[in-house]
């Protein structure tokens, strides 16, 4: 996508401008992101999945046993039935995995690094729903599919912020407005991490939420540290070879401390782990469970391409690749395989096209590292085919 081609979606902006001037900075609205833009699923469709086992859904009722009560899906069939006629928001996530019309609308972000986005959740509100004041830590888009609703903006917000007692919702205490805007279908609001925001439906209506992964500091530093610990022996321990005379025996000297983040800039400065750690972070899947495939000989698998089986990214996998010293890395649902440099236009292939099939495969079916890796993620359950 070329940076500097104005989008409708930004409402005239380029990328480049869009990243410069609003991306984590400020919220942007977008009067008809997507001109004419109709939802592929109903709400009807929308509560239907909010009955599945593997579906993650939520109720937020602002009056219901308590103020703000909040229910977990999966619900029964006549859950919906027995809802008030106002005030209640229905939540589910990851629709984008299970409706492909609904995935459909991903593409049109794609100026942001796919391996940055998260989830496309669904929101239905009746009249007077909403989830309440509060503020995310992650960027979102905020695109109406159907109806009215009222969004509030207020403060940036940070841990000090103060919230409401309640054991499931972080719901501000105080909520400071600046601004206000009622989205019609097709219209587009981005909000930065930590701006208070409150959305209230102004008659039945969906909202599709478009969020992204970031990981926090903690997340970063714990996960990271147990990855790298996996390749450290026992062995390889504090050391204090050559250190001085001491005068008091119960002082802890600079130079001990000096000499222990030598031993943490060591490991943690090496950028091969930390890629590969990373890159099998951000692509691990919602729902790993998800994300399985069967075993299949090299032979049947390419009789079954050149028979016109067409094969398709798997809704809950996640691909991405990067270059390294020494060849390439592909990032695929968790995992990573370091793979020769020629295959360069292979992952970018695998990762971006709608299906792959035996024309567009043909040149890396016949190398052996390519067909390998395709079969593999066949195997591993990444890549799939269309049928199933």
């Amino acid at each position: 996508m070329n940076p500097d081609t104005p989008l409708q979606l930004l409402g005239g902006l380029t990328p480049r401008e869009f990243l410069r001037d609003y991306w984590q900075q400020k919220p942007l609205l977008v009067r008809q992101a997507i001109p004419g833009f109709e939802s592929p699923i109903s709400a009807d469709e929308l509560a239907g999945l909010a009955l599945e086992e593997e579906v993650e859904s939520r109720l937020v009722l602002e009056h219901g046993a308590h103020p703000w009560e909040l229910r977990r899906g999966p619900f029964a069939e006549d859950t919906f039935s027995q809802l008030p006629e106002r005030d209640w928001t229905l939540l589910v996530q990851a629709v984008d995995q299970f409706v492909p019309e609904v995935a459909e609308v991903l593409k049109d972000f794609g100026f942001l690094p796919s391996w940055r986005i998260d989830d496309l959740m669904i929101s239905f509100a009746a009249p007077g729903g909403s989830v309440g004041p509060h503020f995310d830590n992650y960027d979102v888009f905020l695109l109406q599919a159907e109806g009215q609703r009222r969004w509030k903006i207020g403060q940036m917000c940070d841990a000090d912020s103060k919230l409401l007692v309640h054991a499931d919702l972080r719901i501000l205490a105080d909520f400071e407005q600046t601004d206000e805007w009622v989205l019609e279908p097709g219209d587009m609001l981005y909000l930065p991490p930590r701006l208070a925001h409150y959305g209230i439906a102004e008659d039945d209506c969906m909202t599709y939420s478009v969020g992204f992964r970031a990981p926090s500091a903690a997340e970063v530093l714990t996960h990271f540290t147990d990855f790298l610990a996996q390749f450290l022996p026992d062995e390889e321990r504090y050391s204090d070879a050559g250190m001085a005379p001491i005068s008091d025996p119960h002082q802890i000297q600079q130079e001990a401390l000096d000499r222990l983040k030598a031993l943490l800039t060591e490991h943690m400065s090496d950028e091969r782990l930390l890629l590969t750690w990373f890159g099998q972070f951000m692509t691990e899947p919602r729902y790993p469970e998800l994300v399985t495939g069967p075993e299949i000989e090299e032979a049947d698998f390419l009789a079954a391409l050149e028979d016109g089986a067409v094969l398709v990214r798997n809704p809950s996998a996640r691909l991405a690749w990067s270059e390294v010293d020494v060849g390439l890395v592909l990032f695929a649902s968790g995992q990573s395989r370091l793979l020769p440099a020629h295959l360069k236009e292979l992952l970018r292939l695998i990762c971006a096209a709608d299906a792959l099939h035996a024309d567009n495969l043909a040149p890396w079916l016949a190398d052996e590292d390519g067909r390998t890796l395709v079969r593999e993620l066949v195997q591993q359950g990444s890549l799939e085919f269309a049928d199933e």
